[in-house]
Protein backbone atom coordinates (compact mmCIF):
# COMPACT_ATOMS: atom_id res chain seq x y z
CA UNK A 1 0.00 0.00 0.00
CA UNK A 2 1.39 3.59 -0.80
CA UNK A 3 1.53 6.14 1.28
CA UNK A 4 -0.61 9.70 0.74
CA UNK A 5 2.25 12.33 -0.08
CA UNK A 6 -0.48 15.01 0.77
CA UNK A 7 -0.18 13.14 4.57
CA UNK A 8 3.27 13.05 4.44
CA UNK A 9 3.51 16.91 3.53
CA UNK A 10 0.98 17.83 5.95
CA UNK A 11 3.22 15.73 8.97
CA UNK A 12 6.57 17.26 7.65
CA UNK A 13 4.85 20.78 7.80
CA UNK A 14 3.56 19.61 11.63
CA UNK A 15 7.20 18.37 12.42
CA UNK A 16 9.19 21.20 10.75
CA UNK A 17 10.46 22.53 14.12
CA UNK A 18 11.13 19.15 15.68
CA UNK A 19 15.11 18.23 15.63
CA UNK A 20 15.95 14.63 15.20
CA UNK A 21 12.77 13.76 12.52
CA UNK A 22 14.23 10.96 10.33
CA UNK A 23 11.50 9.66 7.36
CA UNK A 24 11.80 5.72 6.86
CA UNK A 25 9.22 3.38 4.87
CA UNK A 26 7.75 1.23 6.96
CA UNK A 27 4.24 -0.10 7.83
CA UNK A 28 3.34 0.21 4.10
CA UNK A 29 3.67 3.82 4.63
CA UNK A 30 6.20 6.66 5.35
CA UNK A 31 6.98 6.74 9.14
CA UNK A 32 8.34 9.87 11.07
CA UNK A 33 10.95 8.52 13.48
CA UNK A 34 11.61 11.56 16.35
CA UNK A 35 14.78 11.11 18.08
CA UNK A 36 15.28 7.50 16.72
CA UNK A 37 11.70 6.25 17.59
CA UNK A 38 8.13 5.92 15.78
CA UNK A 39 6.29 8.96 16.19
CA UNK A 40 3.93 9.01 13.38
CA UNK A 41 2.82 7.36 10.07
CA UNK A 42 1.46 8.72 7.05
CA UNK A 43 -0.17 6.05 5.18
CA UNK A 44 -2.64 6.17 2.37
CA UNK A 45 -5.92 7.40 3.88
CA UNK A 46 -4.70 7.76 7.51
CA UNK A 47 -2.33 8.55 9.66
CA UNK A 48 -0.88 6.49 12.72
CA UNK A 49 -0.01 8.15 15.73
CA UNK A 50 2.54 6.21 18.51
CA UNK A 51 0.56 8.32 22.13
CA UNK A 52 0.53 7.20 25.91
CA UNK A 53 -1.29 3.88 26.19
CA UNK A 54 -3.05 5.49 29.07
CA UNK A 55 -5.24 7.67 26.49
CA UNK A 56 -5.71 4.82 24.49
CA UNK A 57 -9.24 4.02 25.32
CA UNK A 58 -10.24 8.04 25.42
CA UNK A 59 -8.39 8.48 21.93
CA UNK A 60 -10.36 5.79 19.85
CA UNK A 61 -13.58 7.22 21.28
CA UNK A 62 -13.06 10.50 18.87
CA UNK A 63 -14.27 10.42 15.53
CA UNK A 64 -12.40 8.78 12.57
CA UNK A 65 -9.77 7.20 15.41
CA UNK A 66 -9.20 3.08 15.59
CA UNK A 67 -6.61 1.18 17.12
CA UNK A 68 -3.76 -0.29 14.98
CA UNK A 69 -4.23 -4.12 14.57
CA UNK A 70 -1.35 -6.11 12.96
CA UNK A 71 -1.07 -9.66 12.51
CA UNK A 72 -4.64 -10.11 14.24
CA UNK A 73 -2.89 -8.68 17.76
CA UNK A 74 -4.95 -4.55 18.77
CA UNK A 75 -1.84 -2.73 19.71
CA UNK A 76 -2.48 -0.09 22.71
CA UNK A 77 -0.94 2.70 22.39
CA UNK A 78 -1.11 3.00 18.55
CA UNK A 79 -3.90 4.77 16.76
CA UNK A 80 -5.07 5.33 12.95
CA UNK A 81 -6.79 8.39 12.88
CA UNK A 82 -8.31 8.81 9.43
CA UNK A 83 -7.97 11.74 7.22
CA UNK A 84 -10.97 13.30 6.53
CA UNK A 85 -10.45 13.33 10.72
CA UNK A 86 -7.89 15.65 9.86
CA UNK A 87 -9.65 19.03 8.21
CA UNK A 88 -8.62 21.47 10.72
CA UNK A 89 -5.23 22.45 12.39
CA UNK A 90 -6.38 21.87 15.58
CA UNK A 91 -7.29 18.36 14.40
CA UNK A 92 -3.52 17.93 13.00
CA UNK A 93 -2.31 19.77 16.19
CA UNK A 94 -4.00 17.56 18.71
CA UNK A 95 -2.40 14.16 17.09
CA UNK A 96 0.59 15.30 16.33
CA UNK A 97 1.18 16.65 20.50
CA UNK A 98 0.03 13.71 21.50
CA UNK A 99 2.31 11.56 19.45
CA UNK A 100 5.30 13.90 20.37
CA UNK A 101 4.25 14.23 24.46
CA UNK A 102 5.03 9.65 24.06
CA UNK A 103 7.48 10.64 22.22
CA UNK A 104 9.82 12.50 24.82
CA UNK A 105 8.78 10.00 27.64
CA UNK A 106 10.79 6.98 25.39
Amino acid sequence: MAYSEQLAVKLRKALEQVTAVEEKKMFGGLAFMVNGKMCLTAGADRIMCRIDPALHEASIARKGCSTVIMGGKEYKGYVHVAADSLRSKADWDHWVTLALNFNKTL
